[in-house]
């Protein structure tokens, strides 16, 4: 059944896994079915263990902007609690991307206080292994989940889950039509030209229950998100693959065919 009224909304790259989003208006696929240039650096500590939210606050108080067309990023220390006491000797610093990674890691190191390894990836370092294409969302969902924590705002939640499509014209939830209720099945769907397979309703962890400028804790997050997440279901969404309903957005695979192909704000979507 074709499902003319959904769009694609919003398209967010996350250059440098666990830092800022950047919003584009098309996207390319790049070469294992993620787009080209999500989450292409990620940070690795001395011991081979990822540098993000989940191991340290101190990424809160780190910033990343990037050029326009992607070609360099500025990291900077923001004001906070998380920032670290010697902040002020941080001045932004700009550096090549993604081919600066290695000068990226020395400010790094002394930021963290630790020796940094960044390594830059051309297929990117996705959440899921298994299901490494973009994840999908609808407006619809985030704005859901603002009315249940009053005070968080759509670019919050879009930075706590950290999704990397997002579709409008659509109900809350409705992206939960695009998994199969048989682990082992997908649901084959289309943005504009691209085709895509949906595997799971993404699991999530603990740093959605952060505020993202700030770092500041709803110890509450957890429980309230899935006791709503679980009276809201829709009838469309197959219950079985929730385990748990701690759940938001469509983990996806993209079939080899696909790469290289253009995203564009505005393509329709067809199931």
């Amino acid at each position: 059944m074709a499902e003319i009224q959904a769009q694609l909304a919003r398209i967010q790259l996350f250059p440098i896994k666990s830092l800022d989003a950047v919003a584009l208006r098309e996207a390319r696929i790049g070469p294992n079915g993620g787009l080209e240039l999500d989450r292409a650096w990620a940070m690795f500590g001395p011991n081979g263990a990822w540098i993000n939210g989940k191991r340290t606050f101190a990424i809160h108080a780190l910033r990343a902007a990037f050029a326009e067309d992607l070609s360099a990023v500025t990291l900077s220390v923001a004001d906070g609690p998380h920032a670290p006491e010697r902040s002020p000797s941080f001045p932004p610093a700009t550096f090549p991307f993604p081919a600066g990674a290695r000068q990226a890691a020395a400010w790094l190191s002394d930021f963290f206080g630790e020796h940094v390894v960044v390594h830059y990836a051309p297929e990117g370092f996705p959440d899921d292994g298994l299901a490494p294409g973009p994840t999908i969302v609808s407006t619809a969902s985030l704005e859901a989940v603002c009315a249940w924590f009053p005070g968080v705002t759509l670019d919050s939640a879009r930075l706590r889950f950290r999704t990397s499509l997002e579709l409008g014209g659509v109900p809350a939830f409705w992206e939960d039509r695009l998994f199969a209720a048989e682990e082992t099945a997908v649901v084959r769907f289309r943005i504009g030209e691209v085709l895509f397979e949906g595997s799971n309703p993404c699991a999530r962890c603990g740093v959605p229950p952060r505020e993202p400028a700030t770092g500041e804790v709803t110890h509450t997050f957890q429980k309230r998100f899935s006791e709503a997440r679980q009276a809201a279901l829709p009838p469309w969404a197959p219950a079985e693959r929730f385990d748990h309903f701690y759940r938001l957005a469509v983990n996806t695979r993209v079939p080899g065919s696909e790469r290289g192909k253009l995203l564009r704000l505005g393509d329709a979507v067809t199931v």
